[in-house]
């Protein structure tokens, strides 16, 4: 088997990843630990081996590395006030991305396509929990149009390419991921990065830190190096075309509120949390369901977030001079 992994990427005009990639280094450390991986060879790509977008750029990959397996998570990807002010963008890139890429696998007859979707994909106006069969329920929230249209049509053509050429593609849904080597920028980030980073930025300057919006929508977080582990598992061993939800239980969700608290606590910072409720909050909660994970692992352990936070907390403050942001 000779996986080719894309590493998601912040902006499709920029070549910021690197070897630095939150699930890029994450997926290494558990193929590097893995004893099956001996018999496998990982080509690990950014967006400096070439632009997504293009389509020339795209089929010289391929044609480079002649995959046999491809792990997909390169997106334009950011936070939600950059999702907000882009959406054009964020579902046009994303659109050539995913058509290049999965065009490529069918022509260089890829053997298994894993790609990766988002929550936000799932209907704005729905019940909760959310779970796999809910995705084409409605319309996503407003905030990300552009992207979570973009995304989600990647399970229509998850179907349409097994349908009519018989392509073994599906594709993963995580929740929230963070954890270290993040994007950790304040303005375009997600939030528990961008989190750490404010933190840290109030701590040095002995200032109260502040928190966009109320600070009370909820959300899923699922660490980096248990999401790197379970994607191995998609792509070896999970066998269906329909999409599979990677997220921690319904009862570990939390409040943002909770995890600037955890951020604050984890960095040891003493000052005051503000909440400025002017910034929006964007869509409330977007509870997922583990239940069909769960059917395939029962037994899996998912880093606790307090963990999985402090972890991340001082990689940033032990790599800061490195770390993106």
């Amino acid at each position: 088997m000779k996986p080719l992994y894309f590493w998601p990427c912040l902006d499709s005009n920029e070549a910021a990843l690197g070897g630095s990639g939150l699930v890029g280094k994450a997926i290494h450390k558990v193929v590097n630990e893995d004893d099956t991986s001996k018999d496998e060879t990982w080509v690990f790509l950014s967006s400096k081996d070439g632009d997504l977008v293009d389509r020339k750029a795209t089929e010289a990959i391929f044609e480079k590395h002649k995959p046999t397996h491809v792990i997909h998570l390169a997106a334009r990807v950011g936070g939600l006030f950059h999702n907000m002010a882009k959406k054009v963008e964020f579902f046009r890139e994303n659109m050539l991305i995913n058509d290049n890429v999965m065009e490529c696998c069918r022509i260089y007859q890829v053997k298994k396509l894993v790609s990766c979707l988002s929550t936000c994909i799932f209907p704005d106006k729905t019940t909760y929990p959310i779970d796999e069969t809910m995705l084409h329920n409605g319309a996503p929230h407003s905030s990300n149009l552009g992207y979570s249209i973009a995304k989600r049509l990647v399970d229509s053509m998850n179907h349409c390419y097994h349908e009519q050429y018989g392509c073994q593609f599906t594709s993963l849904i995580p929740t929230n991921v963070y954890g270290p080597h993040d994007n950790f920028n304040v303005q375009d980030g997600h939030v528990i990065p961008g989190l750490i980073h404010k933190c840290y930025l109030a701590k040095q300057k002995g200032e109260d830190m502040v928190l966009w919006g109320s600070g009370t929508p909820m959300r899923q977080f699922i660490f980096s190096e248990d999401l790197a582990r379970l994607i191995v598992w998609v792509l070896r061993e999970y066998k269906e075309i329909e999409p599979i939800i990677l997220s921690v239980g319904e009862e570990d969700e939390v409040s943002i509120s909770d995890v600037a608290k955890m951020i604050c606590s984890a960095m040891d910072f003493k000052g005051q949390l503000i909440n400025d409720t002017t910034k929006a909050d964007g869509q409330f909660k977007k509870t997922a369901s583990n239940k069909k994970l769960r059917t395939y692992k029962p037994d899996f352990k998912f880093t606790p977030i307090q963990e999985g936070i402090k972890q991340a907390v001082d990689w940033f403050v032990e790599n800061y001079s490195v770390a993106r942001k």
